[in-house]
């Protein structure tokens, strides 16, 4: 029997009873057919006045854009601020963004571009557990184990999605022999202090390669589906079997986890999803046939077969001797020209009408977003950073941007500022957790919602406030 993540419209804070009753968060020694069963059981609340978005695609740019160089350019200031990008007209009388980004300048009636967001941490490690859950890290050296749960795992503990597929999906293609994947090591990625139950399922697919194929959600040729079943039976023989003599969270994790992949094998919907070929070429080409475009491609139909939550994390797309991911140290102008800019402005407005044209867009968020920006002079090395050469910037977390366009914003507008020289806020400070909260108000979640720990302890889900002005 397949897994159905039914879709519950949480409005208002919930006390302990109730939550327990509806398979809190705070119970993460539950099974998951337990917690299901819990969740069908849980009385709805009060819905919202606005309906909520259906789903997120959070396309985070690993490793700092240079906000200056991309979103808020700053063409008033001396040469050594500025850069060498040059600010372009938009749609909207009054907003411009970089050369670089010409799709987008054309569709700045959908965005909201944040250019306030701020915090203290310039460590690509840590800085991104904030954008991706809301909550600063309690110490810079915790386990991952103890991440406050992201966005994701909280929405499919909350039995968010509809369909077979998990409701928490995070593309992280692996480029052969690139360099270092710091990215998978960063924290917030994952359900932390939920377990491993609300942990993401994770593409590490290159969708732009002809072979592309998800794990084994295409059947190899020689293994027939009666053949994949009597597999499935003899797995779940051998787990009971195990399970008699050692029961643990992991072991529960990693069944679940089992099961569901065997389900998802047997479901022709689910290959579907995943089959990129069925796009017709002009649209993969709209995209951008490279990684991050079929990935942002793959969001969208993984968004359409009903995953809630799909988080794209810009590849290390395997190029060396040149800046990997964001984190333009050196050659900033050239890559944000050449490799970075042209790249996620093909992917990033081809989502937005394709979302458009398929009317998915009011109940799509997007959200766009890196976890720092980048030193506002170039060539300035910063404590805490890792240098920057004479064409490149350092880490900066004082100010930096973040665009969400879709599900419950509303477009064409700008929030907050950055002084003179991109260097902190002039007007609307505004942390990372506004901006968490603003994704769980769009999606329906009250951030105030109360939730346990795995010690019973009650916690706010996210201390931030939603932005109120660049809400529709």
């Amino acid at each position: 029997m397949h897994t159905n993540w039914n879709r519950t419209g949480l409005t208002s804070p919930m006390g302990r009873r109730e939550f327990l009753r509806a398979g809190s968060l705070s119970l993460a020694g539950l099974t998951l057919p337990e917690l299901l069963a819990a969740r069908q059981s849980s009385p709805l609340h009060a819905r919202p006045s606005r309906k909520p978005a259906k789903a997120c695609i959070l396309l985070f740019m690993w490793g700092g854009p240079a906000h200056q160089d991309t979103w808020d350019l700053k063409p008033d200031s001396p040469a050594i601020y500025r850069g060498e990008s040059k600010p372009m007209a938009t749609r909207v009388p009054g907003i411009q963004i970089s050369e670089h980004l010409p799709k987008l300048a054309q569709r700045t009636d959908k965005l909201a571009i944040i250019r306030s967001l701020t915090h203290d941490n310039v460590d690509h490690i840590t800085a991104p557990h904030y954008l991706l859950t809301g909550r600063d890290m309690t110490t810079r050296s915790q386990p991952r184990s103890d991440d406050f749960p992201n966005i994701g795992a909280v929405m499919a503990k909350l039995g968010r999605g509809t369909g077979p597929l998990p409701p928490n999906i995070s593309m992280m293609p692996v480029v052969p022999n690139g360099a270092p994947r710091f990215v998978e090591s960063t924290h917030g990625q994952d359900g932390g202090w939920m377990g491993p139950l609300m942990h993401p399922m994770r593409i590490d697919a290159d969708g732009s390669k002809p072979d592309y194929r998800v794990g084994e959600f295409a059947l190899r040729e020689e293994i027939s589906r009666s053949r994949m079943l009597e597999r499935q039976a003899l797995r779940q023989s051998l787990d009971a079997q195990i399970r008699r003599l050692e029961s643990a969270p992991v072991l529960q994790a990693a069944g679940s986890h089992y099961d569901r992949a065997f389900t998802l094998l047997s479901r022709p919907e689910v290959t579907r999803a995943f089959d990129l070929t069925q796009e017709p070429i002009s649209v993969r080409e709209r995209y951008g046939m490279n990684i991050h475009g079929q990935s942002v491609l793959q969001a969208r139909r993984l968004v359409e077969a009903g995953v809630p939550l799909v988080t794209v994390f810009w590849p290390n797309d395997g190029i060396t001797n040149v800046s990997v991911y964001w984190d333009t140290h050196n050659r900033n102008f050239i890559d944000l020209k050449t490799r970075l800019c042209p790249v996620t402005d093909l992917a990033f407005s081809a989502l937005l009408d394709d979302l458009e044209q398929r009317g998915m867009l009011d109940e799509t968020l997007v959200v766009w977003t890196g976890e720092m920006g980048r030193t506002p002079k170039v060539g300035q090395s910063v404590v805490g950073g890792a240098g920057a050469g004479a064409d490149g910037r350092d880490h900066w977390a004082n100010v930096f941007c973040s665009v969400l366009a879709g599900g419950g914003i509303r477009g064409g507008v700008v929030h907050g500022s950055s002084d003179r020289y991109a260097a902190y806020p002039a007007t609307n400070p505004t942390p990372p957790a506004d901006l968490v909260a603003t994704i769980y108000h769009c999606l329906g979640v009250p951030p105030e919602t109360q939730i346990h720990d795995r010690l019973g302890r009650p916690l706010t889900l996210c201390e931030g406030r939603p932005i109120d002005a660049i809400l529709g």
